[in-house]
């Protein structure tokens, strides 16, 4: 039998050709298995997206009027945790780009507790935070862009009761009332750090900061606040007025608003007949005064017909 110069390079150097091709396939196998583990991005392809503006009572991006036909799924980055749930979340966004959608609404947020992203004031947990960069990117991928919200009024996945826990183990914010979440310096000063630290957070899959990341269309402050310890409204507006101010101090580029759940307040003439029900003035919040403020972009209303 003849051989080839080849294979007797091959002979003459041990047979090392399939030890290495063998040890080739192991580590493609690892990159493609685990590569996002250590902040590969396998798909280098660049969708082209521009930051959405606001003109007016208009939306724009590039200059053509952008209209939001979208949907809420809170709990995309909780799922994204669990790399097994990972291809649900490509689903559902796949098929909302089908369906000519345009923004999903989501939490950047989980407060203490399970795959909390704060595990308490300060403290991160990294591998939700990939979640949420997951999300963020899968999202550019299919062209749709995100309203991220910032805290829950509410006790799901922590919210203001937690930061009111938070600063009660440090002996401060000693109240009846979770309701020193928006007036105690203390937690503003826990929830100022967390902005901060979510706006800054430079995505391991797409290298951008999040406050440069167009595939974000706007920041929620809270989701549905409402402060009964002060009907007048004032302590509420007060936190949105500092919130909001320091939300633009850090990030220019992207839309904000409250995330309000649209009533009228004590003040407003609209109450009697603009609410559904006569308690709904008595909860320290106040559509129009809440969203008039110049560091707020646009106002938000959650309905529930099948309950008002």
């Amino acid at each position: 039998m003849v051989q080839s110069p080849m294979s007797r390079k091959l002979a003459r150097n041990g047979g090392l050709f399939y030890p290495v091709i063998g040890f080739a396939l192991f580590v493609t196998f690892l990159y493609l298995a685990f590569g996002d583990l250590w902040g590969f991005n396998f798909n280098r392809e660049e969708i082209k997206l521009s930051f959405v503006e606001r003109n007016g009572t208009q939306f724009f991006v590039d200059g053509k009027a952008f209209y939001i036909n979208g949907w809420n799924s809170y709990w995309l980055m909780d799922h994204a945790v669990d790399y097994s749930n990972r291809p649900r979340i490509k689903g559902i966004l796949q098929a909302g780009a089908k369906m000519g959608l345009t923004v999903c609404r989501t939490w950047a947020f989980n407060d203490g507790g399970y795959n909390a992203l704060q595990i308490s004031p300060g403290r991160f947990d990294e591998r939700v935070f990939r979640a949420l960069d997951h999300v963020i990117a899968e999202a550019r991928k299919n062209g749709i862009r995100l309203m991220l919200s910032l805290v829950n009024n509410l006790h799901a996945f922590g919210g203001k009761t937690e930061y009111v826990k938070w600063a009660e183990k440090e002996g401060v914010a000693l109240s009846s009332s979770n309701d020193s979440f928006f007036y105690d310096p203390t937690i503003r000063r826990y929830f100022k750090n967390y902005v901060k630290t979510v706006l800054t957070r430079r995505n391991i899959y797409t290298g951008m900061e999040y406050r440069d990341d167009p595939t974000i269309f706007a920041w929620e402050l809270i989701n549905e606040p409402r402060c009964m310890t002060d009907p007048s409204g004032d302590t509420l507006q007060d936190w949105i007025e500092e919130m909001s101010t320091f939300v633009k101090s850090i990030d220019r580029k992207h839309l904000l608003t409250v995330g309000l759940e649209g009533f009228y307040g004590r003040k407003s003439p609209k109450r009697s007949s603009g609410n559904p029900e006569f308690w709904a003035a008595d909860l320290g919040s106040d559509f129009i005064r809440n969203s008039m403020l110049s560091t707020i972009d646009f106002a938000s209303v959650h309905v529930y017909p099948d309950h008002w």
